[in-house]
């Protein structure tokens, strides 16, 4: 047995989850709900193709240079394999998807109407990668809609556009609510980017972050032990902290439609196969004919170390089966090539097994 697999149950609070492989059975019950469910059994033994995957993925997280967590989800059985996919690790905009999926569950209830109309000020401008900014500073503002800032949040990941959708959601609080009530409370949404970017380099927000580059300058006058306490604190304990497993069991569900209404399901994974950002990380990797529709995040550095690179995604095959990928890194000093290659390595690894898992078994 590989040294990092630890045979355990981790116990969520609507599930448990036992580490290496574990089949979770399928939601039977409606969209959000938050029913509990049996607790799953661990399998007998792996299938071959699931055990070459296992060795695939337990090979990939050992090699990285950086703490690391992966896990797969066959969506056609609802079997999990994953690699130190049990611990919480920094989701940074990976969190988009749950304001996302807020709203839509919002606007399925009549709500919230994502056509209604928006104005973007330069009040609302937070920091980092945020479009919307060069068009308010053209024009002194932009109006818009809700389902445009849903979109922009998603695809390229726009810090504005995302925080102004979480304030007409009702906030972090409500956000974190609707994942209580779909059963995936033990996800950690955390709060806005104005807050939590500010937070991680030991600075309290103020507004003139939000242009040029005062936010990097206030951080870099920072002092260094606060600043190592902040970051730190953050990745012992993230605000946004979410395992991969669950990740995927989340994704999995989004999937099989049992998150969201159709309407919605269909809407939020055709947006999410726009998605822009990290062209090269799963995406990277996908086999010929395959689609992925995923979510990136990527933290801040400090002392040489990233806070936080993620993608997950959910991937189709040729033939519409579909499976979850998630691949999440707490902090490494890796070049980011080594960092996208190990997600692009993870996707082709699940590639293999598809051609295997899909393929009759002998005498059938």
């Amino acid at each position: 047995m590989l040294k990092s697999f630890r045979f355990l149950f981790v116990l969520f609070p609507v599930l448990a989850v036992a580490v290496l492989v574990v089949s979770l059975p399928r939601s039977v019950d409606g969209p959000g709900t938050s029913a509990a469910r049996e607790p799953p059994a661990l399998p007998d033994k792996l299938s071959p193709a699931e055990q070459d995957l296992s060795e695939q993925i337990a090979a990939l997280g050992e090699g990285f240079d950086g703490e690391a967590g992966l896990a797969f989800r066959d969506n056609q059985t609802g079997r999990i394999i994953h690699y130190q996919g049990d611990a919480l690790y920094p989701q940074q905009s990976v969190s988009k998807l749950w304001v996302a999926m807020a709203a839509l569950a919002q606007a399925s209830a009549g709500e919230l109407d994502l056509q209604d109309s928006v104005t973007i000020r330069r009040a609302d401008l937070t920091v980092f990668y945020q479009p919307i900014r060069s068009i308010v500073r053209q024009q002194g503002s932009y109006t818009t809609d809700y389902a445009d800032l849903l979109s922009r949040a998603l695809t390229r990941s726009d810090n504005t556009a995302n925080d102004v959708l979480l304030r007409r959601v009702g906030g972090p609080e409500a956000v974190q609510a609707w994942l209580n009530g779909a059963g995936l409370g033990a996800i950690r949404f955390g709060t806005d980017e104005r807050t939590k970017q500010s937070a991680i380099a030991g600075l309290e927000w103020s507004q003139a972050f939000s242009y040029g580059g005062k936010f990097f300058d206030a951080r870099d006058r920072v002092p260094d032990a606060r600043r190592r306490a902040a970051f730190e604190g953050y990745l012992s304990a993230p605000m946004d902290g979410a395992s991969p497993v669950l990740m995927a069991v989340a994704l999995g569900r989004l999937a099989e439609g049992n998150l969201l209404d159709t309407v919605s399901t269909e809407l939020l994974l055709s947006t999410l196969e726009e998605t822009r950002s990290g062209p090269k990380r799963l995406k990277g990797g996908l086999p010929d004919g395959w689609t992925i529709a995923h979510k990136t995040g990527t933290g801040q550095y400090f002392g040489g170390e990233q806070s936080g690179y993620n993608d997950v995604g959910i991937l189709t095959a040729p033939d519409g089966r579909t499976y979850t990928v998630v691949a999440m890194i707490r902090r490494t000093s890796a070049p980011n090539g080594q960092r996208m290659e190990l997600m692009q390595e993870l996707v082709r690894a699940v590639g293999r097994y598809h051609e295997v898992a899909k393929a009759p078994a002998a005498g059938a």
